[in-house]
């Protein structure tokens, strides 16, 4: 089965709250006949987009093809949280790869966020950009670890943006139960993924990008120049960028060993009203310590948008409200039973370390992908990373493609499975307390 087409109707977005707010952009014609290219860039999510505009930008003549829509997979569909660092925390990045690299991921990711920021503010990107992020736990060995990071983050790294949360502080934020502490980020951010990801489709086709929708590519013959070839196209590029994340597939298989598709879900309930405060007190995002991770925040119109729940086949489940309506009522009791307007689910790529995996597939076919649920600055980055490659300036590239990305264990047959037990011991833990 292909993920491609597994949950989603060919050309059209999920019956998600984004795209309910968001009014999409008229449609790209299908790929038909042969084009030439300086960069065919296939996936038009985050990381494509970012990579075509900042190609476009520096003179190149670039074509994006897409299966779908714009913004259709993940950078449509996610929580819209912009986080501080690299999806593994600065500690356990000093352990992999010493203090100095680590540092250099850390300044990395210090730019994403700036980039991202900056392509908002000078595309004019309405996206509801705003500060905050908290970052919570139900145990106290986590609250500890939190508050501990937010040090490490402060004396050891210079982060002005960072505090701890006891308790009460992290109560006054968000009133749940559940939740006994943390650290509370004013440097990260949340927005709306989908506008987000149509203001850069837009701003790349200011910037003379070709962008190609409902133009599915089922094979990549890498060669100087490569060819990349669709149903009803073929585009001829001296360079490649695949930004395809969890819907690689067998395009490059060595990249596919690496980088697994999960789906997530999300829902949106009615507009809360006066109870928005019994949920959070300011405009902040929350993630939590969970290894399935429960993270949310308010939408614009009052609503409380919830993420939770993961499942590792092709198809999402039948009732995605109720899979996510567990773990909501969990962590808000006091919203048992409220009404759900939107549920949907989406497709990301996670590698077995949880970092992004960078790498040069061939001499002219560059990979991004397996952000591992921090997609929203590092896709972007990443995006910039290869077009700057491209042109030359590899450091940025080198420094995010030197990580080791081990393959997943038991390949294709076998990975999902295994995966399937260990996700489960781990979510068994978190309902254990242990």
């Amino acid at each position: 089965m292909n993920l491609l087409y597994a949950n989603d109707e060919v050309g059209a977005y999920p019956a998600s709250w984004y795209a309910a707010t968001t009014p999409p952009l008229p449609p790209f014609d299908a790929l038909r006949g042969e084009l030439r290219a300086d960069v065919c860039v296939i996936g038009a999510g985050y990381t494509g987009l970012s990579a075509a505009l900042h190609l476009a930008k520096a003179g190149r003549r670039v074509v994006v093809l897409d299966a779908h829509r714009v913004g259709f997979g993940a950078s449509g569909r996610n929580g819209g949280q912009l986080g501080s660092g690299q999806r593994v925390d600065q500690d356990k990045l000093e352990r992999m790869v010493g203090e100095s690299r680590a540092r250099a991921l850390w300044d990395l990711a210090e730019d994403a966020k700036g980039l991202v920021k900056a392509l908002v503010e000078e595309h004019r990107i309405d996206c509801h950009l705003k500060p905050g992020i908290a970052y919570t736990a139900s145990q106290a060995a986590d609250v500890a670890d939190l508050q501990d990071y937010a040090a490490l983050l402060t004396e050891r790294y210079g982060y002005a943006d960072v505090a701890p949360l006891d308790a009460e502080a992290c109560h006054a934020l968000c009133p749940s139960p559940s939740y006994k502490g943390g650290l509370l980020d004013m440097g990260a951010a949340h927005l709306h993924p989908l506008a987000f990801a149509l203001g850069l489709a837009r701003a790349a086709q200011e910037a003379g990008v070709q962008i190609h929708e409902r133009s599915c590519v089922h094979r990549l013959d890498a060669g100087s120049p490569a060819t990349v070839r669709t149903d009803a196209g073929r585009v001829i590029a001296d360079h490649v960028v695949l930004a395809c994340n969890g819907y690689l597939s067998s395009l490059a298989p060595s990249v596919s060993a690496r980088v697994m598709p999960i789906n997530n879900f999300i829902v949106a309930t009615e507009p809360l009203g006066g109870e928005t405060t019994r949920v959070l007190t300011k405009d902040i995002a929350v993630a939590d310590s969970r290894f399935v991770v429960n993270y949310f925040r308010l939408s614009h119109d009052g609503r409380l948008l919830f993420g939770g729940g993961e499942s590792y086949g092709y198809k999402f489940p039948r009732d995605i409200a109720a899979t996510v309506r567990k773990p909501m009522e969990q962590i808000f009791p006091h919203l048992k039973g409220v009404k759900i307007d939107y549920a949907w689910g989406g497709t990301l790529g996670i590698t077995l370390k949880r970092f992004p995996y960078l790498a040069r597939v061939a001499p002219n076919v560059l990979s991004a992908s397996g952000y591992s649920g921090h997609g929203v600055g590092t896709a972007t980055q990443a995006g910039k990373l290869m077009a700057d490659a491209i042109a030359g300036e590899t450091d940025g590239f080198d420094t995010m493609s030197a990580i080791p990305t081990p393959a997943f264990p038991g390949g294709g047959a076998l990975r999902t499975p295994l995966l399937v037990l260990a996700m489960s011991w781990y979510a068994l833990r978190d309902r254990l307390g242990i």
